[in-house]
Parts: C-alpha cells; structure tokens; sequence
C-alpha cells in the first residue's frame, strides 16, 4: 500500500512542471550563481571556494526538497480534502507518509546528484574516495529522514496551502545563512548566531557534507577545527527522534475549522 501510494505521488509532482523546475533547478541555480561568483577564490587551505559551496549546497538541496515538498505537499493535500477522503479507505496514516516520504528520498537523491554533477562538470570537483560514501550515506538518510519529519509536522501550522511555499521557505532560507551554506566559514558570523545555528540540523548536514567532499585539511575552516562526525550523527538523530514525536502529536487529517 505504501508502494502504490508512493507511486502515485511520484507521478503527480512529475506532471506539475512548475513543482519539477522550482525543486530541482532552484538550488542548482544557486550554486551556479555563488561557484561562478566565487569560484576563482581558495580558502587559507588551498581548497576551491566553489568544491566548498557545492559540498554545502547539498545540505539544501535535501532542506528544500524534504522540508519544503514534505510540508507544501501535506498541506495541500489536507485543505484539497486528499487527506479526508484516504480517512475514509482502509490506508493507514502510516502507509500515506511513507508514500509521501518515498517520493521525498526519490526527489533527494536525484537533487543531490544533481548537485554532485554540476560541482564535477562545472567546477571540476574530484569525488571523494571510496570510504567517504559509507559517511555520506548515514548522513543522507538521517537528513532526508529529519527534515522530512519536521516537514510534517510543520505542515500543521500551514492555514493555508497557497502560501506553504512562502512560509516553509522563510526558515529554510534563514538557516542557511547561519548554518555554513551561503556563508563559510561560520567563524564569519557573531558569536550568537553560531550557537543558535548549532541547534538546529542544517549546519550539521553541511559540515557532514563538506567532510565526504573537502579534503582533509580543510577541517580548519571549521567551528573547533574538526569535523565532529560524532556530534553529526547524534544531532541529526536527535532532530529525527524530534521529528517524529511531533508528528506523532501534530499530525491530522484535516484542517483545524473541519
């Protein structure tokens, strides 16, 4: 059931085109923009300005299409009456989600790969060696399976869906800027805004990221000088456990006036 329920939400985004252009071309047009930009420039270690916005790019490619499709997605589908029509099937509300959350993880990896090809085509990126896929892999699944939570549950607060896109994008963009993407390396940023960027998952997505990509010595340009793959993994663990306690809570099949 969750298969099938996948399968469908996989053809209706790829039949909205405007869903289609806007998920996948927006954050690759944004690395375009800051690689082309900043490309000629090399941080203090020697690595290319461009391999490190590409590296962290990745981190919002998943924010964005996790989060932001998750929550738009549920949205729409609860104020269209979607949601209150499967209440009245025998699809659980667990076979939906998961519906919803193949298609998110289908949309991250071909997003992420996306992302990776422009950075070797474009930017002429090496890829990382062979051991560095096994971190890349737990920090993707804990990063698709996080955002994507808080997406749900986010999605709750959303009135309404025509403006889902407006609304979830505002702390996507913000967290951007605070969390290493747009703006490296953090020691850039005040004091406060490092320890608040901490909290939340996306500086950690990033730094995981720039780990599996950046060679070794470009661990200097981070907090500490490290990269912290310990505090990575629980962080993003503990945003996971986060995510589904308040779905658990939040989740509902229709809006709050029905």
């Amino acid at each position: 059931m969750s298969l099938s329920r996948g399968h469908v939400e996989l053809l209706q985004f790829l039949r909205d085109r405007t869903a289609v252009i806007f998920t996948f071309f927006f954050p690759a047009l944004l690395l375009l923009l800051f690689g082309t930009i900043f490309g000629s420039e090399s941080t203090e270690s020697g690595v290319a300005v461009s391999r490190i916005f590409t590296a962290s790019m990745i981190a919002y490619g998943i924010l964005n299409t996790a989060f932001v499709t998750m929550g738009s997605g549920l949205a729409m589908d609860r104020e269209d009456g979607t949601l209150k029509r499967l209440r009245g099937t025998p699809m659980p509300a667990t076979a939906y989600l998961i519906g919803k959350g193949l298609l998110v993880f289908a949309l991250s990896v071909a997003e992420v790969a996306f992302l990776i090809l422009m950075g070797v085509v474009v930017f002429d990126m090496p890829l990382p060696p062979a051991d560095h896929w096994l971190t890349f892999a737990w920090i993707f699944v804990l990063s698709v399976v996080g955002c994507s939570l808080l997406g749900i549950a986010v999605s709750g607060l959303v009135k309404n869906a025509r403006n889902a896109g407006a609304i979830l994008n505002v702390p996507v963009v913000a967290l951007q800027f605070v969390s290493g993407v747009f703006i490296h390396p953090m020691s850039q940023l005040p004091d406060w805004l490092e320890k608040v960027a901490s909290i939340f998952p996306v500086r950690w997505m990033a730094q995981g990221f720039r780990y599996v990509f950046l060679p070794d010595e470009a661990k200097a340009q981070e907090i500490g000088g490290e990269w912290n793959l310990g505090t990575v993994a629980v962080v993003l663990g503990v945003w996971c456990v986060v995510g589904l306690i308040l779905c658990l809570v939040t989740f509902r099949w229709s809006g709050r006036d029905k």
